[in-house]
């Protein structure tokens, strides 16, 4: 018997839905990796609490947040930390479910992508420094916006992108739908 015989082979199956969903991995990975690169390019050069101005509107600040979005729950004993943790990466976990389930269509799957990439940029975050780092800030006229990054804005961005295949593509059969037999029309 030879060891060919002994090692699991992927299905074809197995291998379309891989090389599917491949791009929208390495897009998530992309995200990841982006959002730590600027965050570490940030805190080499500023100290915490530190703000550079770039234009009228806008200044690189160090900030970490220990809260949700807008500092949400960022005051209390520390137990958010742990929560937002385990939460983000359920939710990824699920994200990746749905984006093998929507491995045909491009619109879910980048969303999806994006979100877990933020999510997961986010998480490594908590997990090294205690809490999430934040430094792109934008203001005007007396108003302020929360201090953010880029896995929050990716997150942002897959989230919009989500809420709208859902709420104008859905019930659009896909190329893939198409093809299936017992497919809806």
């Amino acid at each position: 018997m030879t060891m060919s015989h002994l090692t699991p082979q992927r299905t074809p199956r197995a291998r379309s839905a891989l090389a599917l969903m491949l791009p929208w991995l390495t897009l998530a990975v992309v995200v990841g990796v982006l959002d730590q690169v600027t965050k570490q390019m940030v805190m080499a050069r500023l100290h915490y609490g530190q703000m550079i101005p770039i234009t009228s509107f806008f200044d690189l600040v160090l900030v970490f947040n220990t809260g949700a979005a807008f500092s949400f729950l960022a005051e209390h004993g520390g137990w958010q930390r742990w929560f937002f943790t385990v939460l983000a990466v359920a939710i990824s976990a699920w994200l990746l479910t749905l984006m093998h389930h929507h491995r045909h269509e491009k619109l879910l799957p980048a969303a999806f992508a994006l979100i877990i990439g933020g999510a997961l940029g986010n998480v490594y975050d908590r997990i090294v420094h205690g809490a999430v780092v934040d430094f792109l800030h934008f203001h005007y006229a007396g108003w302020s916006w929360p201090a953010f990054n880029l896995a929050d804005s990716a997150i942002t961005v897959g989230v919009v992108m989500m809420l709208w295949g859902q709420l104008f593509q859905h019930g659009a059969p896909s190329a893939h739908d198409q093809t299936r037999p017992g497919a809806h029309s």
